[in-house]
């Protein structure tokens, strides 16, 4: 084949997918991952060993601490698998801790203590490290992301952080997720569901039953999208009928998240 008709082909079929992905937004996001309401039961596990024997349709796991081998194995017995990463805080013990600039590290989170909130109006200056983290969790074959730590102008962060801010940075962190073929969550930032739901895959909460926070949350239900609940403290007696009628995949979990107690809604 001659080089230039070759090259003529090729940018033809290029012309072809742009077009598909631009006229047809639906095509581009067919191979991501898109849970609907009520995928039940789920897993959240971020200590000790991964117990795959946990009934779970969807694991998410710590993205640093789980080998790529747990995802595939996870994958062949049919689960869908999260990467649980930090990216609105700072944690001394990672292994990249030191590519976050000191002058973005803020304060203490609060029960954390190796653990600093990040000045996200500046995300362009670690932007490099949270990259290679998406990239990191893509490689091992996950699924999903989800970034934590996405409301921190709700926080005493020891900086003047702006709900603007925080859309900007959470659109960003959806955009770079996507942009590497997997699913987003949104981690908890209820006050901002309206305008996020739209960018994000499905949800992320914790003990909304607890402290009456979850209607926010159920726009993702409208658009179609799972809201994967925990709870800490309440018996699944108190809020199960409720997150059945309101189609929340609610779980009970303790704070150290290791994989039990793990006490599901009935699906």
């Amino acid at each position: 084949m001659p080089i230039l008709e070759g090259m003529g082909q090729r940018w033809i079929c290029l012309a072809a997918c742009l077009f598909a992905c631009f006229a047809f937004p639906s095509m581009a996001n067919a191979a991501r991952w898109q849970p609907a309401p009520t995928t039940a039961p789920w897993q959240w596990q971020l200590q000790g060993k991964i117990d795959t024997s946990v009934p779970a349709t969807v694991f998410d796991v710590d993205g640093f601490e789980t080998p790529a081998g747990v995802v595939s194995r996870l994958h062949g017995m049919g689960r869908k698998v999260i990467c649980y990463l930090d990216v609105g805080s700072w944690e001394s013990y990672r292994p990249d801790a030191g590519q976050f600039p000191r002058s973005v590290r803020g304060k203490r989170y609060e029960g954390f203590p190796d653990e600093r909130w990040l000045d996200i109006r500046r995300f362009h200056s670690f932007a490099a490290p949270l990259k290679r983290r998406f990239d990191f969790c893509a490689r091992k074959g996950f699924d999903a992301v989800e970034p934590d730590n996405l409301a921190g102008w709700e926080n005493n962060t020891g900086f003047a952080i702006t709900p603007a801010d925080q859309l900007r940075f959470n659109r960003w962190v959806a955009r770079q997720v996507h942009a590497r073929g997997m699913a987003v969550a949104l981690k908890n930032d209820g006050p901002q569901v309206g305008a996020l739901a739209p960018q994000f895959d499905f949800a992320i909460v914790e003990q909304c039953f607890q402290y009456e926070e979850c209607d926010p949350y159920r726009a993702f239900v409208r658009e179609g999208k799972a809201v994967f609940e925990a709870e800490y403290e309440l018996d699944p007696g108190a809020y199960c009928s409720e997150a059945q009628a309101i189609d929340f995949s609610a779980i009970r979990k303790s704070y150290d998240l290791f994989a039990q107690p793990w006490l599901p809604c009935p699906g």
